[in-house]
């Protein structure tokens, strides 16, 4: 089933199919929490239906988006949502393997990269590997390293990476950082009201940055 989003933000909408992925608010906050100089260069990994380029066109002066997204019907989908808004000029979708992505777009270029990934590793639960929701939660088609892996070779030095993700996965994304250069400077827990554990983790990390991170308030949700 199709039906067409309101984001509430400067007239975009977003069509949605309920039979891939939807967006959820784990894609509004780190839309959120990205911040960049002007004219800045940007890749969103894992971009799905490309909620994260279309919400980041109205909060960054970054010059150009681009979106990669593994699914081809997902990335059609998501050309759509751009060509729906009229951000051609300024978001470009790239059905791509982000594993493969810095040999097409170029080492190095980036002044940021965002991702929403998989949050779930490959073995928990039963998925369907044909299943674009299961794609988009599980650890089927790139693990956490790909992610950050792709992420240092796309950025350029003292490029930034955002992410969010579960807090159960912090260790791994500390250490698959530190891997691959990529320095944690901010983290930020997130919870859904004051008396309920952080569910999510907003980070940012710098590519070649010194080692010194802060902690900042908690963001509650309620």
């Amino acid at each position: 089933m199709r039906r067409i989003d309101d984001l509430d933000l400067n007239g975009l909408k977003l069509i949605q199919e309920t039979d891939m992925f939807c967006f959820g608010i784990d894609a509004v906050m780190l839309a959120n929490f990205v911040h960049c100089k002007e004219d800045a260069k940007v890749v969103d990994l894992c971009t799905g239906n490309g909620i994260i380029p279309v919400l980041l066109s109205a909060k960054i002066p970054a010059k150009k988006i681009i979106g990669v997204e593994i699914q081809e019907e997902v990335a059609k989908l998501a050309k759509e949502n751009v060509e729906m808004n009229n951000l051609q000029e300024k978001i470009e979708i790239l059905n791509e393997d982000l594993k493969n992505v810095f040999n097409i777009l170029g080492k190095s270029k980036f002044d940021v990269v965002t991702c929403n990934p998989p949050y779930r590793t490959g073995g928990c639960g039963v998925v369907n590997e044909a299943d674009t929701k299961a794609i988009a939660r599980h650890e089927i088609l790139c693990s956490l390293n790909d992610v950050i892996y792709s992420s240092a070779m796309l950025l350029k030095p003292l490029g930034k990476l955002f992410m969010i993700h579960r807090p159960d996965r912090l260790c791994d994304i500390m250490c698959a950082m530190r891997e691959n250069k990529i320095e944690p400077k901010i983290v930020q827990f997130v919870q859904p009201d004051i008396n309920t554990k952080p569910t999510h983790v907003l980070i940012e990390g710098v590519y070649g940055g010194n080692k010194h991170m802060t902690v900042i308030e908690t963001k509650i949700l309620e």
